[in-house]
């Protein structure tokens, strides 16, 4: 009697991946899938008014976001289900997180223009990362995004904590949108070589200050001037490592060709 190939095959690739070991990478991914789910809760958030409980959640999307992939890499989880296209996933629910929650928070908050120069402004957005998040190098192979990550997410955070104008989140949101475009290499905190502990350090307290702005948010008079001072002096540091590794990285490209 012949062996079926087939089965042959299936029980072999059980005997790599048992059950528990696939089991966990469903969680994984399932823990990745959750962020569309609380960007439903943020839309909720968004329309009924409640800006900070929208921030909370994105918070959380936030933390997710960050730890997903380390778990991903950590639990082989590529290799337990091979069929299935973790990174496609994390890029649709990145795009509903960064992008498409906060400009409807921004919208539904009164924080963008009235009529069609309002639709043109919250539209740039959303166009500007529908392209970057379809390019195969949105990441590097060295670790970096480029052009601006679409962390539309940070913008709204600190449009809502600092009150900003109209006029000025429409600037804020066409400079980032056009930034989409413009081939900077951005820091990824978690996976980029140059300077990692220091920016997984300052990433993790950043990500801190953000809960205690929103715990000091409710409260009467002004949001601790220190917390604020050091969140904005967490954006300095992450867009000037990014400018200058990029600036090096692109030094170092120029004279390998003069030598070449």
């Amino acid at each position: 009697m012949t062996e079926d190939p087939t089965s042959t095959e299936e029980q072999h690739q059980e005997g790599i991946n048992p059950p528990w070991f696939r089991l966990r990478a469903v969680f994984v991914h399932l823990y990745t899938a959750s962020g569309a789910v609380l960007t439903l809760l943020i839309l909720s958030a968004a329309f009924r008014g409640e800006s900070i409980e929208a921030l909370w959640l994105m918070l959380i999307t936030l933390l997710i976001d960050s730890t997903d992939g380390l778990l991903a890499r950590r639990l082989r989880v590529s290799e337990a289900l091979p069929f299935f296209d973790g990174a496609l996933l994390d890029n649709i629910v990145d795009y509903m997180t960064y992008v498409l929650a906060p400009v409807v928070l921004l919208w539904s908050g009164g924080y963008l223009p009235d009529g069609y120069w309002g639709v043109m402004v919250a539209a740039l957005p959303l166009l500007a990362s529908s392209y970057q998040f379809c390019r195969v190098d949105a990441k590097t192979d060295d670790h970096y995004f480029l052009g601006f990550p679409s962390y539309f997410n940070v913008v709204a955070f600190y449009v809502i904590v600092f009150h900003l104008g109209q006029g000025s989140v429409a600037t804020v949101l066409i400079v980032c949108s056009l930034l989409v475009f413009v081939p900077i290499r951005y820091v990824y905190p978690t996976r980029t070589v140059a300077f990692r502990k220091l920016s997984l350090t300052l990433t993790t307290l950043w990500l801190a200050s953000y809960a205690a702005i929103l715990l000091d948010a409710p409260n009467p008079g002004p949001i601790d001037p220190s917390l604020l001072g050091f969140s904005l002096a967490y954006l300095a540091y992450y867009f000037g490592l990014s400018f200058y590794l990029s600036a090096k990285l692109l030094e170092a490209r120029r004279m390998e060709e003069r030598e070449a």
